[in-house]
This record gives C-alpha cells, sequence and structure tokens, in this order.
C-alpha cells in the first residue's frame, strides 16, 4: 500500500525540483526526504527518479503517479470537509494568507462577522505574498489565502489548488502633480489610452515593487507592452509607501485601486488604467466545502465593499 505522505513527497518534488527545496517547504532534512523517496520506490516496484545533477527529474511512471497523488489528496481533503461538517460547530485554527492591500481594506470586516457567527473558531492571518501562496498552501502551512492576478500577470493553474473569484479592482498610473489630484476613468467612465498614459513616462524614473513579486511583473509588462522598459528607481512593496516617494517627486508608479484609499494627496496625480487587478479566494482541492473554508469565504464577500463588488475576478 502506498503511503500518502511519501506521495504528497512526490508532489511537491514534481513541483520544486529539487530535494533540497522540498525538503525547506516541509521542514525535513533533505536525507529524510531523500530516505521517504525511495521507500516510495519501493513500494512502487519501479524507478519513480532520475537524477541530473543537483536535480532530479520524474520518470514517466513517476509523473503518472504524482497524477494519482493528486487525486488522492484532494478525496483526502473532501473527507476531511465531510468529518467536520458531521462534528458540527466550527472551532480551532483557520490559517490565513493574505496580501497586505486586501489585509487592511478587507480582512478585518470579514474576521468581525466571522467571529460573531463562529465564535469557536480562531482565525490566524499571515500576510503572504500570492508568488508564495501556493507552495504554502500544499505544504499546509495555509489553510485559504487571498490571492491576486494582472491582467500582464495572469495567475498560473496550480496542480492542487482551486481558485474562486472574489473582486476586481481598477489600477492607477500615479504621478507627482502640483494641482488637486485626479481620477479620470472613475468606474462607469472610459479610462485613456492606456499605452499612451505609459509611454508619457517612459523616460521618468520609476517606483516598482521588489522583483520576483506579482505587482513588479505587471509594471515591467505593462510598460514593455506600451514600448519601453521602466527605469527603475525605487523597490518599495507598501503602496503608501510608493505614493510618498511619488509625492515627493521620486518617480512614478502603478498602484492598484486599494493601494490609493485614504485622504487625496494633492502632490500626486492618479490616472486610471485599463488594466486591473483581480483577487481570488485560494485553497486545497477538495476543501472548498470545508465549513471553516466556506464561513470564511462567505464572510469576505460580504466584506468587499461596494465599488468593487461590481466588477468580480474571474477564477
Amino acid at each position: 500500500m502506498l503511503d500518502v505522505r511519501r506521495l504528497r513527497l512526490l508532489r511537491e518534488l514534481a513541483r520544486r525540483g529539487t530535494i533540497a527545496a522540498v525538503a525547506e517547504a516541509l521542514s525535513f532534512s533533505p536525507s529524510a526526504v531523500s530516505q521517504q523517496l525511495g521507500v516510495l520506490e519501493r513500494e512502487a516496484g519501479l524507478s519513480l527518479l532520475e537524477r541530473t545533477g543537483r536535480r532530479v527529474r520524474l520518470t514517466p511512471a513517476g509523473q503518472n503517479l504524482v497524477r494519482h497523488a493528486e487525486a488522492v489528496l484532494e478525496r483526502l481533503e473532501q473527507a476531511d470537509a465531510d468529518l467536520a461538517e458531521a462534528r458540527g460547530g466550527l472551532a480551532g485554527a483557520l490559517r490565513i494568507g493574505a496580501f497586505p492591500t486586501a489585509s487592511r481594506a478587507i480582512v478585518p470586516a470579514a474576521l468581525v462577522a466571522l467571529a460573531r457567527r463562529h465564535p469557536g473558531l480562531e482565525p490566524m492571518v499571515c500576510e503572504t505574498d500570492p508568488a508564495a501562496v501556493a507552495h504554502a498552501l500544499r505544504a499546509g502551512d495555509l489553510d485559504v489565502a487571498l490571492v491576486h492576478a494582472y491582467d500582464f500577470v495572469p495567475a498560473e493553474r496550480e496542480p492542487g489548488l482551486t481558485t474562486e473569484p472574489l473582486y476586481g479592482e481598477a489600477m492607477y498610473l500615479a504621478e507627482p502633480a502640483g494641482g488637486t489630484p485626479v481620477m479620470p476613468g472613475a468606474p462607469g467612465t472610459p479610462a485613456p489610452d492606456q499605452d499612451a498614459v505609459l509611454r508619457a513616462h517612459a523616460g521618468s524614473p520609476w517606483i516598482t515593487a521588489s522583483p520576483g513579486t506579482l505587482c513588479h511583473a505587471m509594471t515591467v509588462r505593462a510598460c514593455q507592452a506600451a514600448g519601453f522598459t521602466p527605469r527603475v528607481r525605487h523597490q518599495v512593496d507598501e503602496f503608501a509607501t510608493v505614493l510618498a516617494l511619488v509625492a515627493a517627486g521620486q518617480g512614478v508608479a502603478v498602484v492598484p485601486q486599494l493601494g490609493v484609499t485614504g485622504p487625496a494627496d494633492p502632490s500626486v496625480h492618479l490616472t486610471r488604467l485599463a488594466m486591473q487587478r483581480r483577487t481570488n479566494l485560494a485553497f486545497r482541492s477538495g476543501a472548498g466545502a470545508h465549513p471553516a473554508v466556506a464561513a470564511f469565504g462567505a464572510a469576505l464577500r460580504a466584506a468587499v465593499p461596494p465599488d468593487l463588488a461590481g466588477s468580480r475576478a474571474e477564477a
């Protein structure tokens, strides 16, 4: 009989490519991972791995077994959800991953509603970059998470994970301005030509998020689609700080709608762009029916501000 824990290791190896990466993600030693995968090969009765330098490649039999592992793990999540439903009354920890703007603008109201309806549930929020969510969910470090995708950085389909749409939000070019800031292209009106707006700042210094994040890729790709590569001066992840740098004349930036909430700053001019950022709820496949996951999803949807609720994300 194949061991589910070893199947999980094989699934992670298929995604991460090295035993060291699997060991780090799942808090094992590399030797322990190698040993367990060796046992799995003996259980299977044939080779599942081929070593090429530091990386490990799955054989066709190994790849086929990973597909079965995905189905097995999904059924286990469904079984856990059924058991939780049968027990009745939500209790215990719910580990939630969220990115900063959602953590500030939407998650608190959802947690208030969740506490009112399910006082025995203990939500635990951890700010997590959407690029790291898939691994954290599959490793069991998170139970549910908010992830986002941009028009120029579409979300990849992640094996073993399911997403549900929550909301979409507008994107704006933020630039220094001497007068009262305006927001052309407010909801319900056409946005100006995006490429022209961005090209007007081809020679300007830019403020982007850290390399490796979806926000950084979004800015770079949007500028490249407009015909130039941005000259990055500052790399900052917090949008409030980004806008402060724009106000100080340090450059221009692309920011999402939830990143520009608060009192208007007369030193920053905002121009609405044609692209959007879409936010989804992500969880392990099969876990959508888990009462805690479902309750948190319902609380989130109720907490989405009215100006976002009409623009739904794509699953």
